[in-house]
């Protein structure tokens, strides 16, 4: 069941409506949907420098300029649809990450045809299951770890661009590759 306000949710949600509705609903809910976890990749690349919120803020606006993440569609981007994405206020208008995002697109499909998904290729870090995490406190979540040091070093070798060992991690946690709530958190029993 979905935490409630009296319930001891993981600090970094709190005081924000959208930030409590992600986490209660989203982070860390184990996905296996390709489209969904090239969505994450791609957001989780964008916020990059950025706070989470800023880009959970232009989510739809990127679900609506990136075609609902279709990565057929997106790996067939040419130079009108980059200077129209640069021209988007709705999203994070860096020229390297619309760039990325095209990359990562025509990448994805390379790893499809090579694993059958791009869950297979990611979930291969974790061994095909979450990690649980046992931790009480912020402070013990770690920004990296040799799983997302492993997946980031696989997927730049496939030609992914922002996909930082730490960016990694933050995704791993974000579709439930980690279960990173805290031991209090009520979602962290919902995904253990």
């Amino acid at each position: 069941m979905p935490a409630t306000a009296n319930d001891k949710r993981c600090t970094w949600c709190l005081g924000n409506e959208l930030y409590i509705r992600y986490h209660d609903k989203e982070w860390g809910v184990p996905s296996h949907d390709d489209r969904h976890l090239f969505e994450m990749l791609i957001l989780e690349g964008a916020q990059a420098g950025l706070s989470w919120l800023t880009i959970l803020k232009k989510r739809e606006n990127y679900r609506r300029a990136y075609h609902d993440f279709d990565v057929k569609r997106i790996a067939r981007y040419d130079d009108k649809d980059v200077a129209r994405l640069l021209a988007d206020e709705g999203i994070v208008r860096n020229r390297l990450k619309i760039a990325a995002s095209v990359q990562n697109a025509q990448a994805t499909l390379a790893v499809q045809k090579e694993f059958g998904s791009l869950d297979a290729f990611l979930w291969q870090f974790v061994g095909g299951k979450p990690l649980q995490g046992k931790r009480r406190a912020m402070s013990e979540v770690p920004a990296r770890t040799p799983e997302s040091d492993a997946m980031s070093k696989a997927l730049l070798k496939r030609g992914f661009k922002f996909v930082g060992s730490t960016i990694c991690y933050a995704f791993m946690q974000a579709v439930g590759m980690v279960n990173d709530h805290l031991v209090t958190c009520p979602s962290h029993r919902q995904h253990a």
